[in-house]
């Protein structure tokens, strides 16, 4: 399968999930005037008591999520439940680019933003090629066959989890992102949220000029956030905070509210 197919199939999802997103709005619309608050992104994110306690946007989990719904399901594994998401399950084909830690606060905006304790957290995202493992047609590569870059954690007492990857490259229509679903718990009976997690975008060029593990994704065309057709309607509240630099690597934090 070519990258033009890949990127056909990613523009034909693209347009699905903007078709749905726009229905969502109206229905929303709707309810907002006689639920207020239940609306639209902004009226989520003033649930909570103040800026920390919000409501983190909703957003579609993509083609390859690997979660059974399409497909590979590496949450049947359990070698799933791991910190450190570089290599494959099994420990093979570790994935090159910068060093990655994030790290995550769950907090259940129900109840004043306590920590969420139990939830487990099902991170993926593609590799610094801009692919994604468990399906083939990612660009001149199959990756049907490897499992790399996504791993489960359960929140501790504080409701925190950490992830040790790299950073992540991106392909043609997206800005760099991470994908993310919080489950109640870990038998992923009960999803609460799936988002994306967004990057500052000067400091994804400086990821991208200062290795040749990003090459692919340097020559992608840039999608900034404002320009990213899921972002678009507002990513505040995804965007990580960012330390760190290319060479000793980055960390990223973020507080998700479901």
């Amino acid at each position: 399968m070519t990258m033009q197919r890949t990127e056909n199939q990613i523009e034909r999802f693209r347009q699905l999930v903007s078709r749905r997103k726009a229905l969502g709005y109206l229905v929303a619309a709707g309810a907002a005037v006689m639920l207020p608050g239940r609306g639209s992104h902004a009226e989520a994110r003033q649930l909570g008591s103040d800026a920390s306690c919000q409501l983190i946007n909703s957003e579609t989990g993509g083609p390859f999520e690997a979660d059974g719904s399409n497909g590979p399901n590496v949450l049947t594994s359990p070698a799933v439940f791991r910190s450190d998401i570089r290599s494959n399950l099994d420990g093979s084909n570790v994935q090159p680019g910068v060093a990655f830690i994030l790290k995550m606060s769950v907090v259940d905006v129900s109840n004043n933003c306590a920590p969420m304790v139990g939830a487990a957290i099902y991170l993926w995202h593609c590799n610094a090629d801009g692919a994604y493992s468990a399906y083939a047609g990612m660009g001149q590569n199959d990756q049907a066959g490897n499992t790399f870059l996504r791993g489960v954690q359960v929140t501790d007492p504080n409701g925190q989890v950490t992830f040790t990857t790299i950073y992540p490259g991106r392909y043609p229509g997206r800005a760099t992102h991470f994908h993310a679903r919080i489950y109640r718990d870990e038998g992923f009976n009960t999803t609460l949220r799936t988002t994306q997690f967004a990057f500052d975008d000067a400091k994804t060029s400086k990821v991208y000029a200062s290795s040749s593990a990003y090459k692919d994704s340097k020559a992608a065309r840039e999608t900034t956030n404002d320009e990213d057709w899921l972002f678009r309607d507002g990513f505040l509240g995804q965007l990580l905070e960012l330390s760190g630099d290319p060479a000793s690597g980055y960390e990223g934090s973020i507080v998700v509210g479901v």
